[in-house]
């Protein structure tokens, strides 16, 4: 079985809130996409598509972008359990029992921020076993599928990221063509490879051992209040 830790931890950050940080590890990224094999030649094109859209635009306008896209309905969210408790009671315990995976694996988040987010969903997913990260990515399949699809129909470069995470989870890519402004972004992206391609791979590096020592989340208090 191929071992996707390091990759969960690049789409992550993908994911996340856009800051100088992920700018700064655009390249490594792009580097990463290009070489790692779990990924399919059009899943891997839409996600070069997206890190050279965001290599290229200013941050400002991509965190505007990026709040529009997955802060205006549920139905883009990347709050896992609205997608399944919407504001019920019943969200708040399941709010509790994924904090106390995390914290059983010496994962604790920074104030402000709310365990079903994706992005720190995939840093957890990063420090499990591949047969259970892949396990667990797969129970939330029908989600990234509804969210993947959402994000095709609005034409967002987003889409790639999580439309990867369905491989990831062992399950069928998603029937859904990609956007045609992706397309188009993927194809103009090809001009780029010159300027990226000699660049070293530092970003992911090998996965270090889950330490008894508590780990903080690193992706955390970056986006506006809600």
């Amino acid at each position: 079985m191929t071992d996707d830790r390091q990759i969960f931890s690049m789409l992550s950050a993908l994911l996340d809130y856009p800051d100088a940080a992920l700018i700064e590890a655009l390249t490594e990224i792009r580097i990463a996409i290009t070489g790692h094999r779990a990924f399919a030649p059009a899943t891997r094109s839409g996600l070069i598509a997206l890190v050279d859209r965001l290599a290229t635009r200013a941050l400002l306008d991509l965190q505007e972008e990026y709040v529009e896209t997955f802060d205006r309905g549920r139905a883009t969210s990347l709050y896992l359990f609205e997608h399944i408790h919407g504001e019920s009671r019943e969200r708040g315990q399941a709010m509790v029992d994924l904090l106390a995976m995390y914290e059983a694996k010496g994962l604790f988040l920074g104030s402000g921020e709310l365990p079903d987010y994706l992005p720190v969903f995939l840093e957890f997913l990063g420090q499990e076993s591949p047969a259970k990260a892949r396990s667990l990515l797969a129970e939330i399949a029908d989600i990234n599928r509804r969210i993947a699809t959402k994000l095709a129909e609005l034409g967002s470069a987003y889409f790639a990221v999580v439309a990867a995470l369905l491989p990831l989870a062992g399950e069928a890519p998603l029937d859904v063509a990609a956007p045609a402004k992706v397309v188009e972004q993927a194809i103009d992206s090809e001009a780029l490879d010159r300027e990226w391609q000699d660049e070293p791979v530092s970003f992911l590096g090998a996965p270090a051992p889950v330490s008894s020592q508590p780990q903080p989340i690193q992706f955390y208090d970056k986006r506006p209040p809600r």
